[in-house]
């Protein structure tokens, strides 16, 4: 199956710091891989690069639609047009509009597929009115999905921080992605809240047909969804594979515990 995300050689320089050294990685159709690694790894400065946010020092960022044609070269790329090309992410820290509603915030996800411009939001001929209709039926449906309806005329500061964290995802759905980012989708959940996130990422996967990349420290949850596993230390990549043969793995072990596994 071919990658619907593939990166060669990705570098990434801050001044003298090298952040990401020549990392490659590549995302299936329909799968849900894991990018993990001790804090400072270069993780999430990764995520940052695909997504348009930093400039990489060198290598190359393909993204390709499922069944589609050729893939887009993501080098260069603003972030709004990366969005606009299928990929959404979600952040560390939790970005949402706080003193706008539940509703809205996923209304915004949609913005990049709107088809009016200035003069239609002016005037407001009878197409723009039926295609801001659809907009709230569209992002209310997304909400259904995620399982926040409960919550839907509530400013987004008032939910509760599991829910804050859904809905984040809701409204990145909700730009009708084929490939999802997810940073440390799981930081600061509770036991019930982590597991919850774990039933959601699969129902995403297999109900909106997306495919899924996520940076975690949760490694209970990181070995029970991903297909697949990338390790990175020190902006470099350790390893590669399956869930079962990650845990094992000696590079892997070391760059955790800071010691040999035999030592």
């Amino acid at each position: 199956m071919k990658p619907v995300l593939s990166v060669s050689q990705l570098t990434m320089d801050f001044g003298g710091l090298r952040a990401i050294d020549h990392i490659d990685l590549e995302v299936r159709a329909g799968e849900i891989v894991a990018l993990i690694g001790p804090n400072g790894a270069g993780k999430t400065t990764f995520f940052n690069c695909i997504t348009g946010i930093y400039t990489p020092t060198g290598g190359d960022m393909l993204l390709a639609a499922p069944g589609e044609g050729g893939p887009v070269r993501l080098n260069g790329l603003k972030p709004n047009k990366v969005t606009e090309n299928g990929m959404a992410r979600t952040f560390q820290n939790i970005r949402l509009f706080p003193n706008m509603t539940v509703l809205e915030n996923v209304m915004i996800g949609r913005h990049c597929r709107l088809h009016s411009g200035i003069p239609g939001a002016i005037f407001r001929p009878p197409a723009n009115r039926r295609e801001e209709k659809q907009i709230v039926e569209d992002s209310y449906r997304m909400l259904e999905k995620i399982g926040l309806t409960g919550y839907v005329n509530e400013f987004a500061k008032n939910l509760p921080y599991g829910a804050q964290r859904r809905l984040e995802i809701a409204r990145a759905l909700a730009t009708e992605p084929f490939i999802l980012l997810l940073d440390e989708p799981a930081a600061g959940m509770n036991a019930q809240e982590t597991k919850e996130l774990d039933e959601l990422i699969v129902r995403i996967r297999e109900q909106e047909k997306v495919s899924i990349l996520l940076i975690e420290h949760d490694m209970k949850l990181v070995m029970s969804l991903s297909d697949r596993i990338y390790v990175v230390d020190y902006g470099k990549r350790i390893a590669e594979g399956a869930p079962e043969a990650i845990k094992n793995d000696p590079a892997v072990i070391k760059a955790y515990l800071g010691e040999d596994i035999d030592a």
